[in-house]
């Protein structure tokens, strides 16, 4: 044990002193505040899909770190644009 703790009694306070949330203005304010749950929704959402790789390419992009899966959707993004 060591000399420098202070006692934790100081830092308790009666739970009385607590302001009551359910009368105004807190009730306003609280009713008031947006509610943001999750993150937020993207003009374009990706779809999820499964499709076969050679195990090589798909190394390949693994290899190269986080966010190895938006390269090949940028790769064959190229592709596509290639092929008019």
């Amino acid at each position: 044990m060591t000399a420098n703790n202070k006692p934790m009694a100081d830092a308790w306070q009666d739970p009385d002193d607590a302001p009551d949330l359910s009368r105004a203005p807190w009730r306003q304010k609280l009713d008031a505040a947006p509610v943001r749950i999750g993150r937020p929704k993207s003009a374009s959402p990706k779809v999820s899909t499964t499709i076969r790789l050679d195990q090589d390419v798909l190394e390949r992009f693994r290899k190269t770190g986080p966010g190895w899966q938006s390269r090949i959707n940028a790769a064959l993004r190229d592709w596509l644009a290639e092929k008019g």
